[in-house]
């Protein structure tokens, strides 16, 4: 390809700091090392965990950074020594690397690869430098992707190639839908007939609903505090919604009422603490499984009682759904292709990159759907 081994100009969306508006910028994208892999992205999906990251909810993120990391592209060229994917493949970024040797890539009970970005956040490559310059001064990546600009680097251990007609709805596998997917049928493995409730409506809820229906849950309570969410959640097969403000007592109790001493399964999906001990709360006392995939500040600590677990409740965490990242990315695209999970509830609006700081905004203000950039 023309581009090979040069540096690219493109355009990407700039957080030069935190809580200030990102910035369309033109920057430069080193070629790829040794084991990486160049894209040009053609849609990325705006997640919470983006907005996280600015408002330094996720903490020791290091600014100037180019955020975004649930994304599908094109590769446009490779470094030595990569063999998984080639120029013209069709791929996904992965968040959760897959370096395939570690001890958790090797287990049957974990998928979070020790070169992941969660403790160090370095927002560097392997090698401590980063591919991306901006007016003469480097950017960091984040959590090994950077799609919210139209080429990113990635090391190889973080990219799935998938089919080469999936639709451009199929970056939202990347994070959103994957996480909440994977929650129900690899995290909590919910089980046929069993009662579920899921707190929290918006992206990542939405997708555990329906692993849980695809797990064959008999009941699944969804819990939020929009209204006008509700319609989608029973679409997407939800049997009933409530939300908290509607009684007078605590929505655990009401849940224990409804359920015959409480659900099997709950999903924290809100990313708050005080509704992590309430799903924990809500589910039954002697087998209740409940999984959390919210994101909360690092100084914000779970306090429970330890009785809630002594009598049989297990509290879990879910990072991607439990998904090893590069063998099943591609099943999950498979899987859509055939129409086995539907996606395009997801989507809210498709925009262009200029248009990325209203798209954060739409979100926090709870709007139903996830927002899309197009390059």
């Amino acid at each position: 390809m023309a581009t090979t081994g040069k540096i690219i100009k493109c355009r990407a969306a700039v957080a030069w700091e935190p809580h200030k508006p990102l910035s369309i910028e033109e920057i430069e994208v080193a070629p790829p090392k040794s084991h990486e892999v160049r894209i040009k992205i053609l849609a990325s999906g705006i997640c919470g965990s983006d907005s996280s990251a600015l408002s330094t909810v996720l903490s020791d993120i290091k600014f100037p950074v180019i955020l975004g990391h649930e994304a599908v592209g094109i590769v446009e060229s490779i470094g030595c020594g990569v063999t998984i994917v080639k120029p013209g493949d069709k791929v996904i970024p992965l968040f959760v690397p897959n370096c395939g040797v570690c001890r958790s890539c090797k287990s049957t009970n974990s998928n979070m690869c020790h070169k992941n970005e969660f403790g160090s956040r370095s927002g560097l490559m392997e090698d401590k430098t980063t591919r991306f310059t901006c007016k003469g001064k480097p950017i960091h990546n984040f959590f090994s992707t950077s799609t919210f600009t139209e080429y990113t680097v990635v090391s190889d251990i973080c990219v799935a190639k998938v089919n080469s007609h999936a639709p451009i709805e199929t970056c939202l596998i990347g994070c959103g839908f994957g996480t909440g997917y994977g929650a129900a049928i690899n995290t909590a493995k919910v089980t046929p007939g069993s009662i579920c409730a899921v707190f929290g409506l918006g992206g990542v809820g939405f997708s555990t609903i329906i692993g849980c229906k695809i797990s064959g849950a008999a009941r699944i309570i969804g819990i939020g505090y929009h209204k006008e969410k509700f319609p989608l959640a029973i679409e997407l097969g939800a049997t009933e919604c409530i939300n908290p403000k509607d009684y007078n007592k605590p929505i655990q109790e009401v849940i224990a009422d409804m359920t015959n001493g409480g659900v099997d399964y709950s999903f924290e999906c809100a990313g708050r603490i005080e509704t992590m001990t309430t799903a924990l709360e809500s589910t039954y006392m002697g087998s209740g499984i409940t999984v959390i995939l919210g994101a909360t500040p690092s100084n914000e600590k779970l306090s429970i009682d330890p009785g809630l677990l002594l009598t049989g409740r297990t509290l879990k965490g879910s990072v991607y759904g439990g998904w090893k990242s590069q063998k099943d990315v591609p099943k999950l695209v498979t899987d859509y292709m055939a129409k086995k999970f539907k996606l395009d509830f997801l989507v809210g609006q498709t925009i262009p990159l200029e248009k990325i700081n209203d798209a954060f905004q739409l979100m926090k203000s709870g709007a139903v759907g996830r927002n899309i950039v197009l390059f």
